[in-house]
């Protein structure tokens, strides 16, 4: 190996390299990979695009432009990343949904809690409305 650099944020690393044999010159590039696991126990790649279609889901209709759902994807892979595990359980992956789109839109995080917490009932919307309500009046004001 002849060099060594970082890219895309550390995502990925270049390396020159010389091979010993003709002394050729060449590039390789390493991206670790970010592996989710269902609840089934099947492992599969994390991809941005499948929680851009859920959050999408949850938005439709809702006030929300598309380079939003992207940045919302980019801030769940970085938060997901940020753990340092190569493997991650897909409920974790939810969470970290969870917090970016209260953020973007109310509306929109109650239709996704309500699924992938699976509320049963009128009370579990009522606890969770009662919930985003102090979120609010405890928030610092500018």
């Amino acid at each position: 190996m002849v060099d060594s650099r970082e890219a895309d944020e550390g995502q990925v690393i270049r390396r020159r390299r010389s091979c010993s044999a003709c002394s050729r010159r060449f590039t390789t590039v390493e991206e670790a990979v970010l592996a989710v696991v269902k609840r089934s126990g099947v492992t599969e790649p994390f991809s941005r695009d499948k929680v851009v279609t859920g959050v999408r889901r949850a938005c439709q209709g809702r006030p929300v432009d598309e380079d939003a759902f992207q940045q919302l994807a980019q801030r769940v892979e970085e938060s997901i990343r940020s753990t340092g595990s190569a493997e991650i359980p897909s409920h974790e992956v939810g969470l970290a949904i969870l917090g970016p789109l209260r953020e973007l839109d109310e509306v929109a995080y109650l239709r996704f809690a309500s699924v992938y917490r699976s509320f049963s009932s009128v009370e579990d919307f009522e606890k969770e409305i009662s919930d985003l309500r102090t979120a609010r009046v405890d928030e610092p004001r500018s």
